[in-house]
C-alpha cells in the first residue's frame, strides 16, 4: 500500500474512534437530560449513538475494504459536567463539526488516490454530519427564531 492509501487508512482509523466515542457521548447525554422535554430529547440522543455506531461500523468496513486494521481505540471523550441542556448541545454542535471535519479530511485523500468507493462514502457521510449540525443548529435557536445561530 502507498504512503498515500496508508494516509487514508490513518484518517478512517480517525473517524473510527471518533464515531465510537460519539456513542459513548450521546449515550451519556441522554442520561443527564432532565425536565419538561426529557423524553424526546432523549430520544434524539440514543438515536444520535445509533446512527453514530452505524458510522463506526461503515469506517471499520471501509478500513477492511483496503485491507487493514482498523483500531481498537476511542476518540476523546469529553466530560465538562455542564448537563444543561443547552451546553450539551452546544458539546454536541463541535463534535459533529469536528467529525465533519474528518470525513472532508478524507475526501480530499480519497480524491487524490482515485478510491471513488471511499469518496462515495465521504460525500453520504459529509450529508449526514451536515444534515446533524442543522438539526443542532435548529435545537438551540429560540423558538420562533429564524436566523442559525452556528
Amino acid at each position: 500500500m502507498s504512503a498515500d492509501q496508508q494516509a487514508v487508512v490513518v484518517k478512517l482509523n480517525q473517524i473510527l474512534e471518533h464515531e465510537l466515542a460519539g456513542v459513548v457521548r450521546y449515550s451519556h447525554y441522554s442520561f443527564m437530560v432532565y425536565g419538561y422535554s426529557r423524553i424526546p430529547i432523549v430520544g434524539w440522543f440514543r438515536s444520535a449513538a445509533t446512527e453514530t455506531l452505524n458510522h463506526a461500523y461503515e469506517a471499520g468496513e471501509m478500513i477492511t475494504y483496503l485491507g487493514e486494521h482498523p483500531s481498537l481505540g476511542i476518540g476523546g471523550l469529553l466530560e465538562t459536567s455542564k448537563h444543561d441542556i443547552h451546553d450539551i448541545l452546544m458539546e454536541s454542535l463541535d463534535f459533529e463539526k469536528q467529525g465533519v471535519k474528518y470525513y472532508y479530511d478524507l475526501l480530499e485523500l480519497a480524491e487524490a488516490n482515485k478510491l471513488v468507493v471511499i469518496e462515495e462514502y465521504a460525500r453520504r457521510l459529509i450529508a449526514d454530519e451536515e444534515t446533524h449540525i442543522g438539526d443542532i443548529d435548529k435545537m438551540l435557536r429560540k423558538p420562533g427564531a429564524i436566523a442559525s445561530v452556528v
